[in-house]
């Protein structure tokens, strides 16, 4: 086959890119992992290109750097040429010191690796905890000689250690604060070396949508720390997995892996504007993480700082509906410019529920009208739940609340305070309580007791009685709680109960249980002949007496257990 005819005229140049042995990152570009110095050098580079066309040799493509010559900066090619006058052409390989082409962000040395041994409760076997295990996770240091990570890198926490970027050292670090709610939690170290050479993250605004953002963190697949980039792609209420709340959060497209939690999202000006804690993980969606905006960073630290400890964020304690539809709101005595939602239920031990009522209509809350769908004005554009009013408060202020009421405004001045769930969904770091007598355990229903007792799917797989308790029911009062027959240690005294599981307790000889305390203070102290439980299902339970209390010991010693009750129901 005839060659092709080789075309006349000049060859392209190659790009650069095609000339460089190795690619650095420039601003703007994502790089990961990333280690070593903050400033990078670039070599210096030459690149030859053999050509046969005819014609005076082009110049090679060559990457133009700054360099200093004499105190002055100067812009110059790699390469020189110099001629001696005499035809003789040399090239000249000047040694340049260049400047910092690429610099990395100086935040990045104050974002640190947190290592924590947890030792979680064991809520089958109450009297005893779990195997501990270890985690990593990040964290970042702020003002005050303080870290901040998030709530659930160091949940039922044994030891706690911070390892700084570029350090072999590890620190032991004390946790002063956990916000379950918002998944942050502060810590701080005693040791002067560890904040030693190192400033503290400052914090920006709330960004804008398509704004750009960073994460950086020690996720898994590397030791050193890891840098992503995306843009805000979303910003509204959001539901705090860990928190089991709902806050306003960030979604973006950039990657958030296991080990990113409690690492920070900074803007283009180096300021943290958020803190990566959870992303969505299916087979429909791709690159959708989540970060605690700063309001919600902002008032944890504020929270901190007034009373010592975290108090929580405060609800407003009721359950609304939407009035979008016009026959609705004309029965409900609305004017057509009148606005606001509906109020369904209220919480019996909120403060609300001493001025507002079932079929009020929530037209303002401090001052700003909510639309019929429950909305607020937020930015230019946007529109947010009106419960990110409420979330921006602090437990025990006060909150105007305008309401309509039978055709007439009516003004209440709201104490605000944190919600009082039926079923907890934490148990906040302590032992779960329980009870025991002739080898009935009884325990208090909570969150992490369905999840530990039915697994991450527990609301599907927990019976249907406690969902509903879970989803629906409110407390009655501060101190109620759900108590059920956890399980059934069998012995002679049992016989015919050992099926017996996670059945809910409704009341004991006659009397209604209130929670695990007052059910273990009326066992104890009762002089009847025989212990009446009666159990949802219309089961009844009934062990004399004398016996019952006498086999409880051979019980505890067969099991290992140290104790019948808990240390928290002794007092």
């Amino acid at each position: 086959m005839e060659e092709p005819k080789r075309k006349r005229g000049r060859i392209a140049n190659k790009t650069v890119a095609d000339t460089l042995d190795y690619q650095l990152s420039m601003p703007g570009t994502t790089s990961s992992p990333i280690d070593g110095a903050e400033e990078a050098e670039i070599a210096e580079v030459e690149a030859v290109t053999t050509r046969r066309s005819r014609g005076r040799p082009r110049k090679s493509p060559v990457i133009i750097g700054q360099f200093k010559e004499n105190g002055a900066s100067l812009r110059r090619s790699s390469r020189l040429v110099e001629n001696n006058g005499d035809g003789a052409v040399a090239l000249v390989e000047p040694p340049p010191q260049w400047v910092n082409v690429i610099k990395v962000v100086p935040s990045m040395d104050a974002v640190v690796k947190v290592f924590c041994v947890h030792t979680e409760p064991n809520f089958s076997l109450p009297w005893q905890r779990k195997r501990q295990y270890s985690s990593s996770s990040s964290g970042f240091i702020i003002g005050g000689r303080r870290v901040l990570t998030n709530a659930h890198s160091v949940e039922h926490y044994t030891q706690v250690k911070l390892k700084k970027r570029g350090s072999d050292t590890k620190f032991l670090a004390t946790v002063l604060a956990i916000g379950t709610e918002c998944d942050i939690a502060m810590l701080t170290v005693k040791d002067d070396e560890f904040w030693e050479g190192v400033s503290p993250v400052e914090f920006g605004s709330l960004p804008a949508l398509q704004d750009a953002v960073t994460v950086v963190g020690y996720p898994i697949g590397g030791d050193t720390i890891s840098v992503t980039s995306g843009v805000v792609s979303r910003m509204e209420i959001l539901s705090y997995v860990h928190g089991s709340t709902e806050l306003l959060g960030l979604q973006i497209d950039a990657a958030i892996n296991s080990g990113n939690s409690g690492g920070p999202a900074f803007n283009d000006k180096g300021k943290c504007v958020g803190i990566a804690f959870q992303s969505l993980k299916h087979e429909d969606v791709e690159n959708i993480g989540y970060v605690i905006p700063t309001p919600v960073i902002t008032h944890f630290i504020q929270d901190y700082e007034k009373s010592g400890e975290y108090t929580g964020f405060p609800i407003l304690g009721v359950e609304w509906q939407k009035m979008e539809n016009p026959d609705l709101r004309k029965a409900m005595g609305m004017a057509p410019d009148q606005k606001g939602v509906r109020i369904r239920r209220i919480e019996p031990t909120s403060p609300e529920s001493q001025f507002l009522k079932p079929s009020d209509i929530i037209v303002s809350f401090d001052g700003v009208d909510i639309a019929n769908d429950g909305t607020v004005l937020f930015r230019h554009g946007e529109r947010i739940g009106f419960s990110y009013l409420v979330s921006q408060k602090y437990t025990g202020e006060n909150a105007v609340v305008k309401v309509l009421r039978d055709s007439k405004i009516h003004e209440f001045n709201v104490n605000l305070s944190t919600h009082k769930r039926l079923i907890p969904a934490h148990i906040k770091g302590k032992p779960p309580p329980f009870y025991i007598i002739a080898g009935f355990v009884f325990a208090a229903i909570s969150v992490p007791y369905l999840r530990s007792e039915y697994g991450k799917d527990y609301e599907y797989e927990a019976p249907v009685k406690l969902l509903e308790k879970h989803l629906h029911a409110m407390a009655r009062s501060e101190e109620e709680q759900l108590v059920v027959v956890s399980q059934v240690l069998v012995a002679d005294i049992n016989i015919g109960y050992e099926d017996i599981v996670n059945t809910q307790v409704l009341a004991f000889n006659g009397k209604p249980v209130k929670n695990l305390k007052t059910l273990a203070n009326m066992v104890e102290n009762c002089d009847d002949e025989f212990l009446k439980f009666e159990l949802e299902y219309q089961q009844l339970v009934v062990l004399q007496t004398k016996t019952a209390k006498a086999a409880t010991q051979d019980i505890l010693t067969t099991h290992c257990i140290p104790s019948a009750i808990s240390d928290d129901l002794k007092t």
